[in-house]
C-alpha cells in the first residue's frame, strides 16, 4: 500500500509540473498566434493598393502604412555609427531639432577592439538614440568583407575575416534589437567597392562565397536574429542583388531561414517583375522621390505591382507575404504600442563612444618613443590637418551631426592642459585636387626642429563639405586611385621625421596606405581609424601612456598596393563592368600567408606598452569539439590587454585550403604579473571547408595544426589535433 501510494504521488508530481509546462507552451504559442492573427486580420483588411503601398517608399526614410488601419510608416535612418540628422520628407535638413546624437568610431575601429562585448554596447547606443528620435530601423551594420584597401566605404565595415565579423556582428545587431528597434544588415551582398557600384557585376565561386563573404550575414541572420537586411547595389552573377532569386529566395530567405524584411538600398532596382518575385519586401528611393512633387506611386513597386497582380501575372499571396514580414518587423519592434523611451546623448553614452574609442587605437610601431613622459616634454609640435579636422559630417549617407567631436589637437591640448607648450602647424591642405603646398611644409619642419617631441596627425579624410561628391577620399561613391596618401603627405612625413627623430605617427582613417617611403624611419607609429566624438582623448591618453593600447588589425596592411590579393591574383576595377574575383578565398591573411607575401602589419597585429607570455598550452577533444587551454602571463610592468588568436592548420585537404584560418579569439585584460588560464573551443565548424565540387561542407579526417598567437604572423605556441 505504501508503495502504490508513493508511486502514484510522484506520478502525480511529473504530472502537476507536466501541466505547468504545457500551459508555459500554450501561452507561448498563443503570445505567437494572437501576433499573427493580427496580422492576418490586417492583411484580410486591406485592399491591393493599400498593400503595395506598404512594400515602397513613402518619402526620403519612411515606407508607406495602411491610415485607415492604423498601420504606421516604418521610419528608417542611417547609419552605421550613430543616426543620421533629421530632415523633412524630401531630404533637407531640418533646423533647430535635437540631432546632435552620439558620434561612435566607424566600423573598422569596432572591429580594431576584437571585443565583441563593445559591439553590444555600441548597438545599444545606436537603438537607444534612434528610439528616442522616433526611428523604428536604424541602417546598420555594415558587413561587407574589406577586399580592396581602394574601397572607400571600408571605414563603415568590419574587417577582411569571416570569422571576426561574425562574432562583432552579433552582439552589434541584439544591442540595437534589444532597445526595440530594429537592425539592418548591409549590403547583402559584395559590395567590396563603391566604383561604379551601380552597375558592376560580381563573380566568384561557391566557395569564396560561402566561406568568406556570406559568413557575416548568416550570423547576423541566425544568431543575432536580425530582423532586416539591406541590399547591394551591384550585380551578383549577372543579376541585381536586390532582384536576385539565388541570394533573396534560395540563400537568405531559404537556407539561412531569415523571417525578417528585405530592404533595397536606395535606387537599386531596375526590373518590378524581378524584385516582387524573387524576394524583396521594400523598396527605397528611387529619383523619383527627389522631385519637387514626388511620384512614389511611380517606383517600382508601386502603381505597376496593382496591374501585374490585377491581370494574373503575379499572384495577390506574394503581395501578402511582403507585407506580413513588414507586419511581423513591426509587432516585433512594438510599432502598435507604447514604446519605453530612449535616450539622447547620455554620459552613458559618450562612455560607450570613448571606451570604444580606445580599444580600437593599434600601435603599429614601437621603438621605445612611446608612451611619452609629459614631464619630460617642455614643448610639442602637433602636425598635419588632420589633427584639428572634424570627419563626422561627411563620408556619405553615415555622416553623423555630432553633439561634439574631440579632434585629435584638442585631445592632446585638453589632456597636457598648461604644462606644456603645444604649437600647432597644418602641414598639408585639404585640396580636391590632392596638391602639395610647400609652404606648410616648411613651417611644419620649423615648428618639428624647436619641439622635444613631435606628433605628426595625417592620413585619409572623409571630404571637406556636405556634398558627398567633393569626398575624394574615404567616402561613400568613391574609391580611391591608390593607397598613397593626397596633400604631399609623404613629403611632409619624410621632412618631419628628418628634422625630429622622436616623431609619432599617427595615422587616421578606415583602411591601409602605402607606408614604405618612410615606416623605417619612425619611431612609433599608432592606427588611430576614425574614433569618433571622444576619438581626441582617446588618442591622447594612448600616447602619453594613461591608456596602454589593446587594438589589434581587423585587416592586413599590405606594404604596396600590388601586394593585395584583389590586385594581384584577382580583379579590380574588373573589365567591362565585369568582376571577377579570382583570388577566391585568399582574402587577406589569407592570402599573405599561404603566398609567403610579407605585409607592413599583419592582420591581428597590435603592441603594447607592457608584454605577454604564453606557456602551457593543452589541446583536448571532447565529443567533436576541441577545447584550447594556456596559460597567459602579463609579464611587463603596467597592466593591458591582449587579444588571445587561435587559428586552424588543414595539414592535409582534397581542395587547397589557406595556411591558417582564425577559429577562435579572447580579449582579456592583466594586471602586471597577473596570469589566467585561457579557454576557447572550437566546434566542428571550425575545421570543415566547403567543397565546391560537392557542393556541400566537408570535414576531412585528419590532422590539424593549432596555431594559437597574437597575430597571423606572431603564434606563440602550437598543437596537433587528429579529426
Amino acid at each position: 500500500m505504501k508503495t502504490y501510494f508513493r508511486v502514484n504521488f510522484f506520478a502525480l508530481v511529473f504530472l502537476f509540473f507536466g501541466l505547468i509546462g504545457c500551459q508555459e507552451t500554450k501561452r507561448e504559442l498563443s503570445d505567437s498566434d494572437i501576433v499573427n492573427a493580427k496580422i492576418d486580420s490586417l492583411i484580410n483588411e486591406m485592399t491591393l493598393v493599400e498593400k503595395v503601398n506598404m512594400i515602397h517608399g513613402s518619402s526620403s526614410f519612411t515606407s508607406g502604412g495602411v491610415e485607415r488601419l492604423g498601420i504606421p510608416e516604418l521610419v528608417m535612418s542611417d547609419g552605421p555609427h550613430g543616426v543620421r540628422h533629421e530632415h523633412g520628407r524630401d531630404w533637407s535638413k531640418d533646423e533647430d531639432v535635437l540631432d546632435s546624437g552620439t558620434y561612435l568610431p566607424t566600423g573598422t575601429a569596432l572591429a580594431a577592439t576584437w571585443n565583441p562585448d563593445l559591439g553590444y554596447e555600441f548597438g545599444k547606443v545606436l537603438g537607444s538614440e534612434a528610439k528616442f528620435r522616433g526611428k523604428d530601423i536604424i541602417l546598420g551594420p555594415g558587413l561587407n568583407i574589406i577586399r580592396t584597401p581602394l574601397n572607400g566605404r571600408n571605414f563603415e565595415y568590419m574587417t577582411e575575416d569571416p570569422y571576426l565579423n561574425s562574432k562583432m556582428v552579433v552582439g552589434y545587431v541584439k544591442g540595437v534589437q534589444d532597445q526595440g528597434i530594429a537592425a539592418c544588415a548591409k549590403h547583402y551582398i559584395a559590395n567590396n567597392q563603391e566604383f561604379e557600384r551601380n552597375q558592376v557585376n560580381i563573380e566568384m565561386s561557391d566557395r569564396a562565397f560561402r566561406e568568406i563573404y556570406l559568413p557575416g550575414f548568416k550570423a547576423a541572420v541566425q544568431e543575432g536574429e536580425v530582423l532586416s537586411v539591406m541590399g547591394a547595389y551591384n550585380k551578383f552573377r549577372g543579376e541585381y542583388c536586390n532582384q536576385n532569386e539565388f541570394l533573396l529566395k534560395d540563400i537568405l530567405k531559404g537556407e539561412l531561414g531569415f523571417k525578417g524584411l528585405v530592404m533595397s538600398d536606395w535606387n537599386a532596382l531596375d526590373n518590378t517583375l524581378k524584385a516582387v518575385k524573387n524576394g524583396l519586401d521594400i523598396e527605397m528611393g528611387t529619383d523619383l522621390g527627389m522631385l519637387p512633387n514626388p511620384e512614389y506611386g511611380k517606383f517600382f513597386m508601386g502603381d505597376t505591382v496593382v496591374t501585374l497582380v490585377e491581370n494574373g501575372v503575379v499572384e495577390e499571396s506574394v503581395i501578402d507575404e511582403k507585407v506580413r514580414r513588414i507586419l511581423r518587423v513591426m509587432y516585433k519592434i512594438n510599432k502598435f504600442s507604447e514604446r519605453t523611451p530612449g535616450a539622447y546623448n547620455t554620459k552613458t553614452h559618450q562612455q560607450t563612444a570613448y571606451n570604444v574609442a580606445k580599444e580600437a587605437i593599434v600601435l603599429l610601431k614601437n621603438d621605445g618613443l612611446l608612451p611619452i613622459n609629459k614631464n619630460n616634454a617642455k614643448k610639442i609640435a602637433v602636425i598635419g590637418a588632420n589633427a584639428d579636422w572634424k570627419h563626422a559630417g561627411a563620408g556619405g549617407s553615415s555622416q553623423v551631426k555630432a553633439y561634439y567631436e574631440v579632434t585629435p589637437l584638442e585631445g592632446i591640448t585638453n589632456f597636457l592642459a598648461k604644462n606644456v607648450d603645444v604649437q600647432f602647424s597644418q602641414g598639408y591642405e585639404i585640396t580636391k585636387d590632392g596638391g602639395v603646398n610647400t609652404s606648410l611644409i616648411t613651417e611644419a619642419v620649423s615648428n618639428a626642429k624647436k619641439a622635444d617631441i613631435s606628433i605628426l596627425i595625417i592620413g585619409w579624410v572623409h571630404g571637406y563639405s556636405d556634398d558627398w561628391n567633393d569626398n575624394a577620399f574615404d567616402a561613400e561613391g568613391i574609391d580611391k586611385h591608390s593607397m598613397k596618401l593626397p596633400f604631399g603627405q609623404d613629403e611632409l612625413i619624410k621632412s618631419v621625421l628628418v628634422a625630429n627623430p622622436n616623431t609619432v605617427v599617427v595615422l587616421v582613417g578606415g583602411a591601409p596606405i602605402d607606408m614604405t617611403e618612410w615606416v623605417g624611419s619612425a619611431k612609433g607609429i599608432i592606427q588611430a581609424w576614425y574614433g569618433g566624438m571622444e576619438g581626441g582623448n582617446a588618442l591622447a591618453e594612448v600616447i602619453f601612456g594613461d591608456v596602454n593600447p589593446s587594438g589589434k588589425l581587423p585587416m592586413t596592411f599590405p606594404k604596396k598596393l600590388e601586394d593585395s590579393p584583389a590586385h594581384t591574383l584577382g580583379e579590380y576595377p574588373g573589365e567591362d563592368l565585369v568582376m571577377n574575383y579570382n583570388e577566391g578565398i585568399f582574402v587577406g591573411y589569407r592570402y599573405f600567408d599561404t603566398y609567403e607575401v610579407e605585409p607592413e602589419f599583419a592582420f591581428g597585429h597590435g603592441l603594447s606598452y607592457t608584454t605577454f607570455d604564453y606557456s602551457d598550452i593543452s589541446i583536448e577533444k571532447s565529443e567533436g569539439n576541441v577545447k584550447v587551454s594556456l596559460s597567459l602571463t602579463n609579464s611587463g610592468d603596467v597592466a593591458g590587454g591582449e587579444v588571445v588568436q587561435v587559428y586552424v592548420k588543414d595539414t592535409e585537404s582534397s581542395l587547397e585550403r589557406p595556411e591558417k584560418e582564425l577559429k577562435g579569439f579572447k580579449k582579456v585584460f592583466l594586471n602586471s604579473g597577473e596570469t589566467q588560464t585561457i579557454e576557447i573551443t572550437l566546434n566542428n565548424e571550425a575545421f570543415r571547408y566547403y567543397d565546391d565540387t560537392k557542393s556541400e561542407w566537408v570535414l576531412e579526417p585528419g590532422k590539424f595544426e593549432i596555431l594559437v598567437g597574437s597575430s597571423s604572423r606572431d603564434i606563440r605556441l602550437s598543437g596537433d589535433v587528429e579529426m
